[in-house]
């Protein structure tokens, strides 16, 4: 058989081709497409904040795109790495004050941003959803998504393939998507539809193309819309939100977190339960917060493993009352399940749902629930003011008296105003009307006063003095351990108001409030909030104690029933540039496991996913060789096919009516093969037809080394593209099998 492959000539080689046209639009679509598809983001993240750094990261991807766009025949990889120093400049540009010039990452730069990345994770494993905007969380999603805008340029428009490029797209979407809790709004699954129907624009984004696919993107984002009021999707409980009464209203959660600055992010006032069954108001316990950390503010410790909360459990053995309570769910869903005073059994729930932790008072479960229905058998403790001086004896876990890191100007204040007060009753009273008597200087008002930059807890005690009920609380708790009293902070709900057989509590009714430990009574109920509308509950033995106050009274020991709290002096006034305590950080989810992890596996499952293509192309290509190093029948049409194969992932195909010379010849010329590759590729096709029509075989090994020769030929004279290497064409599309030559079958 003779090959009639041209001879390299003298003469000078042909022109190089031209590059590609520069295609400028395409990256900016590509991070558009990021940028709409991380919607969830704000379902896990407070505030906008993280869409501005976000903008940012994935802008400057994007700007790096379009300028290496316009670089001949820069490598796919080579653009990959540019946007990823542009990224490292912008990240340390904006979360330390450490870099070399402001934004080349030296060891200190590295070292805070390391930091952040560690506090990040640190929040996120205890948090629950959404998170504050920290520091850290924002570097976290900045850089999350600058990452994933590196990934998805690199296959929409290094590989061209937009839609592998949808599988890391899908993570911006899914991640935060299955972290949140709440139902999601529709207009994110609208959003990340618009965006994987620009992204597919991305390979063509040039003018002439858009109309065409404008049609495909507004058909998915029509589609999107109408799918997402009739399903649910990943991350939501039921419905997107939107649905049901028409009011827009989803299920309501209780924040787990206090903090002493911000703002009360209170919802319209909407109902959650209707209380059947009490006989006087009560607070409604959700969880309690023990675990205080200086310049953060009040967190959940994780519950301990808890029991079934049916019960029975033994009361306190104090004066007090015993209430059946019917509580009805209208439109409460938490980890939490609010309860009254002490539980002494808990009815109407499914089994193995929730448990309860006795040492912090909370009942709870490992996934936000919405409990339709549950009765409590609560006792209602309401010991004496002399019960409260006596009690002495043993004292719960250390953590209710840890004061580390607080503010020696706090713990000042705090002697101050209990000068004078002999019992840790005395002390919790006097602090009490510090915050609410008639001689108070604090305010309660949603709005606080503006941080001036010193510690947060001495500016409200100081210079602030307006607040809420968690600031208040939070104050006084802290206020409390610092004379030796241990205290946390309980928050819940006030006792809503009556309408007709039952209290109507709603999201109004939010709450916060201190509860102090006294040795052989328990947790005791303090309210430091100074409202004016008529919620506060007064317990019975603090209006004892202003009784005994206002009569001339004095405790059982001679003290004062209620001490008298002094101005403090101005010694406790802020001083200068003291360290500016970070943003109060959220609580953990009472979850046994914490967030889940899987979410985290979404986005190496997908790219794994994505790898499936070129996994199946070498699996083949390995089952192929070892046939054709076999020998034996079908041994040569093993070696043929992966000779072609290794052709058509170069995007040279060969024609089904090629006849198997013709198809050689081809390969021969398009590939450029030399003489020993065209001597290789001379011996697969007579062994095809050795074996098509004289049936001889080849022998064991015969044709290993022709094989690999071609190939290697093949890959030296036309390199495989990116695209190809993720997306085998020779997969998507089998080889055809060639016809014999007319010639040599001919008699």
């Amino acid at each position: 058989m003779t090959l009639t492959a041209p001879r390299p000539t003298r003469s000078a080689p042909p022109a190089a081709a031209p590059g590609p046209a520069p295609r400028p639009l395409a990256p900016l679509l590509c991070g558009i497409a990021v940028l709409l598809a991380a919607g969830p983001v704000s379902a896990v993240v407070q505030g906008p904040a993280w869409l501005g750094y976000a903008g940012a990261a994935v802008g400057l991807v994007a700007v790096v795109g379009v300028a290496a766009s316009f670089v001949p025949r820069i490598p796919a990889l080579a653009v990959a790495v540019a946007q990823v120093a542009a990224l490292i400049g912008l990240l340390t540009a904006l979360f330390s004050d450490e870099g070399v010039a402001g934004v080349l990452p030296g060891p200190a730069a590295v070292a805070d941003l390391g930091a952040l990345l560690v506090g990040a994770g640190g929040q996120i494993d205890v948090g629950t959803a959404p998170v504050a905007s920290t520091p850290e969380i924002l570097f976290l999603v900045t850089a999350a998504l600058g990452l994933l805008a590196v990934a998805v340029h690199l296959s929409a428009v290094g590989a061209e393939a937009p839609a592998a490029a949808g599988v890391p797209l899908l993570a911006a979407f899914a991640v935060p998507a299955a972290l949140a809790d709440d139902l999601l709004p529709w207009w994110t699954l609208a959003t990340a539809a618009l965006g994987f129907g620009l992204l597919l624009l991305a390979p063509d984004g040039n003018r002439r193309q858009i109309p065409g696919g404008a049609v495909l993107v507004a058909g998915a984002a029509v589609l999107a819309l109408l799918v997402g009021t009739a399903t649910a999707f990943v991350g939501t409980a039921g419905r997107f939100d939107g649905g049901g009464d028409g009011t827009g209203r989803g299920a309501i959660g209780l924040s787990p977190f206090t903090a002493l600055r911000g703002q009360l992010d209170q919802s319209t006032p909407t109902p959650l339960f209707e209380v059947r069954g009490l006989a006087r108001p009560q607070y409604l316990r959700a969880l309690t917060l023990s675990d205080y950390q200086a310049g953060v503010g009040w967190q959940a410790t994780r519950p301990g493993p808890g029991v079934d909360p049916a019960g029975p459990f033994t009361p306190p053995s104090v004066p007090g009352d015993l209430a059946d309570v019917t509580i009805d769910n209208v439109g409460f869903r938490d980890y939490w399940l609010p309860l009254y005073g002490t539980p002494l059994t808990v009815g109407g729930l499914a089994p193995d749902l929730f448990v309860y932790d006795e040492p912090s008072g909370i009942a709870y479960t490992a996934r936000p629930q919405q409990q339709d229905t549950w009765t409590q058998q609560a006792f209602l403790p309401a010991p004496t003011t002399d019960l409260l001086r006596a009690a002495q004896g043993e004292r719960p876990a250390a953590i209710y008296a840890n004061i580390l890191g607080v503010d020696p100007r706090v713990t000042e204040i705090a002697q101050q105003v209990t000068a004078g007060a002999a019992t840790d009753f005395d002390r919790a009273m006097a602090l009490q009307e510090y915050f609410t008597g008639p001689d108070s200087e604090f305010t309660y008002d949603l709005a606080t006063a503006p941080p001036a930059g010193d510690d947060a807890l001495v500016e409200f005690l100081t210079v602030g003095r307006v607040g809420y009920c968690e600031q208040f609380a939070s104050a006084m708790a802290v206020m409390l351990r610092t004379v030796g009293v241990p205290a946390r902070v309980a928050v819940g709900f006030t006792a809503g108001a009556p309408v007709g057989d039952y209290r109507a509590v709603g999201t109004g009714d939010a709450h916060a409030w201190v509860e102090a430990w006294f040795p052989g009574i328990g947790w005791t109920v303090f309210d430091p909030t100074p409202l004016t509308d008529g919620r506060t509950i007064t317990p019975p033995y603090v209006e004892q104690a202003r009784a005994e106050a206002a009569n001339g009274g004095a405790g059982a020991d001679g003290a004062p029933a209620v001490p008298t709290a002094p101005v403090p002096t101005s010694a406790a006034a802020p001083t200068a540039d003291p360290q500016t305590p970070g943003a109060a950080a959220p609580a953990p989810a009472p979850a046994e496991t914490g967030l889940p992890l899987w979410p985290f596996a979404v986005l190496p499952a997908l790219v794994l996913l994505g790898l499936v293509p070129a996994l199946l192309r070498a699996l083949r290509g390995r089952s192929r060789l070892a046939g054709a190093t076999a020998g034996g029948e079908g041994a040569a049409a093993a070696a043929w096919e992966e000779i072609v194969a290794a052709s058509v992932d170069r995007r040279v195909p060969v024609p089904a009516t090629d006849t198997v010379r013709a198809a050689a010849r081809r390969l021969v010329r398009e590939h450029r093969l030399d003489a020993a590759a065209q001597d290789a590729v001379r011996a697969v096709v007579t062994a095809v037809e050795a074996s098509w029509f004289g049936d001889r075989h080849p022998a064991p090994g015969e044709l290993t080394a022709p094989v690999r020769t071609v190939r290697a030929a093949i890959a030296a004279g036309s390199p495989i593209t990116l695209r190809a290497r993720l997306l085998p064409p020779s997969v998507l599309t089998r080889p055809p099998r060639p016809a014999p030559d007319p010639a040599t079958t001919s008699t």
